[in-house]
């Protein structure tokens, strides 16, 4: 997962690899064909024609599906075909694209001010915030704009990320859910898949050119540049990269912090959203509103659910911690004989194991606090109370998330709640949260909740049923309340929220005294480790950090063990074979019946004799990726990522380059859907792909 940085650095191994373009042209992030490539917040898409249509994955467009679905008009299993632009629906108050437009290196001024905090943690957290808030309001006095500040290599380096930032985003397609979602959750991390996982949306601007917020008056947005499909048929072998916004990798991460996730929170925390799958659907069976309502929710559980025990899957197959242990022990062994340095770092990394046991001491309470605190009425009345103490301080002053930039989608958050809420599925929730919380040990308790708790958890969840602010309009009315009108609330939510503020302050301000000894160690430790790593003639690249990266490699399929050979791509044969007629492996009628009559839409691949569905490449990425445009190497889209394969889960932690594998949906299966299966003539004129 190379940052754009570095692509000088391996602009031969590019070549080697099969790139025809130049890597001058790819280091030009707003030039073609990365300028097309753009952010959703917690996916990626592109950017497909000059009248702003952009595609990504079909779960990345879930949410806005489910939003604008009801039971009668369920656009999960329906699908959804605008006819006209005047069609195209809002994808919710919060939808946005980002634009990435510039990035500037910011390390020495962040340096700067971490020095001048001197030795106190808890004033090296706040300098860094401090100087990050500065930055971000520097960048964004250009209306329009939305910018980022990302730490790599654990605070070696700093940028500031600036993006155009596209409020008014519409659904414009998804196909069916039995092919958007085909194979489920069966299915998902598994190869061979099956999956038609594509939708799309288009960004619109003002009249003026101008990002503004969702209006009937608004026009597409026109990009400088978009993505071409690829009119050359991709097959096993052939070079393949990808760029977008991987979330989160762990790879440098200490034996101590591995341990501790593969022995707590995989299955610690997997257990919790097992757990509240079954309560879910449990209560979809009686309500379909709750089952249209949290469809969104229940398949981010499911997803992480699946994920994390691909996790533990992959852990015990390659045995990840004896490698873990052998491969610190080896460099701790190197550092030794380092001079001075080497014993700053083995202090750094003995620094980081000790806050790490810190760290561990209150995770389940953490956790517990977070799950309640954070959704549901409880939630609101948290955030909204939170909001109302940070209103006292200058914008300057006031905690990240509760600037006056933020509003925007705090009051976006409010308004869409009641489209993924329902008070009889939250009460459930609030008494699973609630159960959890008892059972903490005495010394991660917090005297505040348990005084709240006094008449136990019944009498407590019938007070909550009094609140208020499962209205949409309470919600927005508290809004714009000062902090003086939530501590003379009676609402039982808000009174919570009230009398827990206190611990949840004093429990943030410890987060930042172990940041703040993070910050001086975890630099020193992770410079030590890319030093050895680079003398033992390893290329080096930081963690993924949901800022832009690029990887690159071949079409390529797998053999999983002994006496299994996967293959690099799956067929509509496949589909059909797999088809029962029953979720989730219920294909659409008239993909079935094309299947059967041949319809191919000349888009059959003459080696395989029919449509390609989905393939394999020897792409790295992670969940931020989903939605990211796999290019050729002449960058034109030959697919978009969508998951990766059940042994490469682990990756995220200890890469394994042999098992590693990308699964992405190809770009011949999108336009044979469009033509065949879910008819949307409009945008494949729009895309030069109508036949």
């Amino acid at each position: 997962m190379w940052v754009p940085q570095q692509l000088p650095e391996i602009a031969g191994p590019l070549k080697q690899a099969g790139l025809q373009l130049s890597p001058e042209q790819l280091s030009n992030l707003t030039g073609d064909p990365m300028g097309a490539v753009v952010s959703l917040g917690n996916c990626t898409a592109s950017l497909v024609s000059p009248e702003g249509l952009v595609i990504t994955n079909h779960h990345c467009a879930y949410g806005a599906i489910q939003l604008n679905s009801t039971p009668k008009k369920n656009l999960i299993k329906e699908g959804f075909n605008a006819l006209t632009q005047a069609d195209e629906v809002s994808a919710g108050p919060n939808a946005r694209i980002y634009v990435l437009e510039q990035i500037t290196d910011v390390t020495a001024q962040a340096k700067a001010a971490l020095a001048a905090a001197g030795n106190d943690p808890f004033k090296r957290t706040t300098a860094l915030e401090t100087f990050s808030k500065q930055e971000i309001a520097k960048c964004e006095e250009e209306q329009g704009y939305r910018c980022q500040f990302f730490s790599f290599a654990g605070g070696n380096t700093y940028r500031v990320f600036k993006n155009l930032e596209i409020k008014d985003v519409r659904l414009v397609y998804a196909p069916q859910g039995s092919v958007g979602k085909f194979g489920g959750d069966v299915d998902n991390w598994m190869w061979p898949r099956h999956t038609g996982d594509f939708s799309f949306y288009r960004a619109y601007v003002g009249k003026d050119g101008k990002p503004a917020s969702f209006s009937k008056e608004n026009i597409p947005y026109r990009p400088k540049n978009w993505l071409k499909f690829s009119d050359q048929p991709l097959g096993d072998g052939d070079f393949v990269m990808v760029a977008g916004y991987p979330g989160r990798t762990n790879r440098y991460a200490l034996m101590a912090e591995f341990e501790n996730t593969a022995q707590w929170t995989y299955p610690v925390i997997g257990q919790h959203f097992k757990n509240l799958i079954a309560l879910i659907e449990a209560a979809s069976k009686q309500n379909p509103e709750i089952q249209v309502k949290y469809a969104s929710t229940l398949a981010g559980l499911n997803n992480a659910s699946k994920n994390f025990d691909g996790q533990l899957d992959g852990f015990r197959r390659i045995n990840a911690i004896g490698q873990k242990q052998s491969e610190e022990t080896a460099v701790l062994a190197w550092l030794k004989q380092q001079g001075i340095r080497g014993h700053e770092a083995l202090a750094a990394h003995q620094t980081l194991v000790d806050l790490t046991e810190q760290y561990k001491a209150n995770q389940d309470r953490d956790f517990v606090l977070g799950q309640f605190n954070g959704s549901g009425v409880i939630g609101v009345a948290v955030n909204l109370y939170r909001l109302a103490i940070e209103r006292t301080k200058s914008d300057a002053q006031r905690e990240a998330g509760y600037q006056e930039r933020d509003l925007p989608t705090i009051e976006g958050n409010l308004k869409q709640m009641e489209r993924r809420y329902l008070p009889e599925m939250d009460r459930q929730m609030q008494q699973y949260w609630l159960t959890e919380y008892n059972k903490l040990p005495v010394k991660q308790r917090v005297a505040a909740i348990d005084v709240w708790l006094g008449d136990g958890i019944p009498a407590t969840l019938k007070r909550l049923d009094d609140t208020k602010l499962s209205s949409s309009e309470e919600r927005l009315k508290w809004f714009n309340a000062d902090r003086a009108a939530f501590e003379s609330s009676q609402d039982p939510a808000i009174r919570y929220a009230v009398a827990i503020m206190p611990a949840l302050l004093e429990i943030e301000r410890q987060n930042k005294i172990r940041t703040g000894e993070l910050l001086k160690a975890r630099p020193i430790y992770l410079q030590a480790l890319a030093d050895y790593n680079k003398s033992h003639g390893k290329f080096v690249y930081p963690d993924a950090n949901s800022s832009l990266r690029i990887t690159f490699g071949h079409v390529k399929g797998y053999s999983p063990k002994d006496g299994v050979k996967y293959t690099p791509f799956t067929t509509l044969q496949g589909v059909m074979a797999k088809n029962t007629g029953v979720e989730p492996f219920d294909s659409p009628k008239s993909l079935i019946d094309a299947i059967k009559a041949k319809r191919y839409a000349n888009l059959a691949d003459q080696r395989i004799g029919t449509v390609p569905v989905n393939f394999l490449s020897d792409l790295d990425i992670t969940g931020g990726n989903s939605g990211s445009p796999v290019l050729d190497a002449h960058g034109k889209l030959v697919g978009l990522a969508f998951d990766g394969n059940w042994e490469s889960v682990s990756s995220n932690w200890v890469f394994d380059p042999v098992m590693t594998r990308t699964i992405a949906v190809d770009s011949r299966y999108v336009q044979w859907i469009m033509t065949e299966v879910a008819p949307a003539p409009r945008l494949l004129k729009e895309l030069n792909l109508y036949r």
